[in-house]
């Protein structure tokens, strides 16, 4: 996303006047999440300055800093102690979706009783990732068959991390295959807008076709 990562972290890149993550929060707070734990690294300290304990947006949030990005897996267990021993749900801050948080709230319910210590929102494949991630069979997501693109929208339980050591780097796909082979990873197919912001042209597309809708 450079030049605009130079300056600003892709979470506060602005659609429809409005940064990414904002989005989310105000989504999250409408569904009924009772907090916020936002985990930052490179030029983490704007997203603090812009967005504070989350007064203005009615839903608190804490932060969990990391002095040198610690990937997505090992983000989640550095804040697990902001997070607390139940089910929770992870939303990538560079995405753009009308995807219902409410969903998302039962996803989480739902990971309290025995069974997936994971849900994962897939998506029909973008053309920039035509291979897609998983498949889908019978809500249970699996390794083998026609693959869908995990929307970075999601659902999990502590436990699912518990075996990595806090400040350590790990990525979320081997964890994310390890538990899906173990058939402990259920899913769900969303068909509506959904966006990954991972290039200025995407951002500006969005944010065209936004101005579109919004006329």
């Amino acid at each position: 996303m450079r030049p605009f990562t130079e300056r600003l972290p892709k979470s506060l890149l602005e659609v429809g006047g409005k940064p990414l993550i904002a989005w989310h929060i105000e989504k999250l707070a409408a569904a009924g999440f009772k907090q916020v734990v936002i985990n930052h690294a490179h030029l983490g300290a704007l997203i603090e300055n812009a967005l504070g304990d989350g007064s203005r947006f009615g839903i608190p949030i804490v932060y969990s800093r990391e002095h040198a990005a610690l990937e997505t897996a090992g983000g989640i267990a550095n804040a697990l102690p902001l997070l607390g021993i139940a089910p929770f749900a992870a939303v990538n801050a560079d995405v753009f979706s009308a995807y219902d948080y409410a969903r998302l709230a039962r996803s989480v319910e739902c990971l309290a009783q025995p069974g997936p210590v994971a849900h994962l929102v897939l998506v029909d494949n973008p053309d920039h990732h035509p291979g897609g991630d998983f498949a889908l069979h019978d809500e249970q997501v699996a390794l083998d068959g026609a693959r869908l693109t995990f929307s970075g929208i999601a659902a999990y339980h502590p436990e699912m991390f518990a075996g990595i050591a806090r400040g350590a780097k790990a990525p979320l796909a081997p964890l994310l295959r390890e538990h899906i082979a173990a058939q402990r990873v259920s899913g769900e197919h969303y068909r509506g807008r959904w966006h990954d912001i991972g290039t200025p042209e995407r951002l500006a597309a969005l944010g065209r076709e936004y101005s579109a809708d919004d006329a």
